[in-house]
Formats: structure tokens, sequence, C-alpha cells
């Protein structure tokens, strides 16, 4: 007999675990190494930007390292459900605001980053953004937060990552037609 909370989940339709609506995703499939490359070369750029902002403005790099994940990911497959910015934006400021808050509670060790990622996985499944790298947020965030500017510093982070879903379709879409051309 399934419980309420597994009938809950197997009725939602979980956007953040499939294809985009209307994603040509052979598009993907079907690059060329220098398609390969000119597809990846966005991600590291927008990683490399965020390394140099947080360099500029705190000394805590290791809260960001999540990104250079989420940045992966989305250049693996920018029109995934996993990837989109709603996705992406939902679960990852969850993540560090909950990861910020057992800091907090609990000072910054093993009991903080348990606990935060023990409430981030639940309620990335309840709210349908799920995003692996998120976790990672959590525990960075719960061993050493710091104070309120890392999270203001991180949400800025976040808003040059989301730049990147829009460039990664577009770039891919590009690439696509000038394919077939």
């Amino acid at each position: 007999m399934l419980s309420p909370c597994d009938k809950y989940v197997m009725n939602q339709k979980r956007s953040s675990l499939k294809p985009l609506k209307g994603a040509n995703r052979r598009w993907r499939r079907r690059l060329n190494l220098k398609g390969e490359i000119a597809l990846v070369t966005l991600p590291t750029v927008t990683v490399l930007t965020v390394m140099a902002v947080v360099e500029g403005l705190t000394q805590q790099r290791l809260l960001f390292a999540s990104l250079a994940s989420s940045a992966f990911l989305i250049y693996l497959d920018p029109q995934h459900g996993t990837n989109s910015v709603r996705t992406l934006i939902l679960s990852q400021m969850m993540a560090a605001s909950i990861g910020f808050v057992t800091y907090l509670l609990f000072g910054g060790g093993y009991l903080s980053g348990g606990i935060a990622m023990v409430i981030a996985i639940p309620l990335m499944i309840f709210l349908d953004a799920m995003h692996p790298p998120s976790v990672a947020t959590s525990l960075s965030f719960a061993l050493k937060a710091g104070n309120v500017s890392n999270l203001v510093l991180f949400a800025l982070a976040i808003g040059i990552t989301t730049v990147l879903v829009g460039l990664e379709r577009y770039t891919l879409w590009l690439l696509a037609h000038y394919h077939h051309k």
C-alpha cells in the first residue's frame, strides 16, 4: 500500500526530472568537436567570472564550488528540467539558505551539514526543483557560511549562472542552424 507521500510524488509531473517541453535534444547529440568546444566555452567563462568576483569580495571560495558543477550540467544538457532557470535558482538559493541557517543554529560542523542536507533534499523533491549540485551548496554553507554578505554574493553568482542557461540554449540553437547550412 502506498503512503500519501508516495501517491503525491507519483501524481506530480516532476518537470525537473525531464527534458523541457518542446526541447529538440537532437541538436545536442549531433555536435562535432568544434561544436562541443563552442558550447563548453560559456560555462568555463561563467565559472571563471564567478571565481573572479568571489576572489574580489570574499575569502570563502568553497561556498561557490557547487556552481562549477551546475555550469557543467547546464553544458551537458541545457534543455533539461534539472537545468531550468526555475530549478537552478530555487534549489541553489534554498540550499544556501538552509545551510546558512543551520550554520547559525549549530555552528560550522558535521551536525550542521548533515541537518542541512537532510532538509534540502526532501524540499528539492517536494518543490520539484531537483538540481544535484544544490546538495553540495547546503553542505558548504552549513560548514562555513560566514556572514549574510556571502549569501547575497552567492545570489549574485546564481544570477550570473542563470544567464548561462539562456546563453547555452541560444548557442546550441545557433550551432544546430549553422550546421544545417
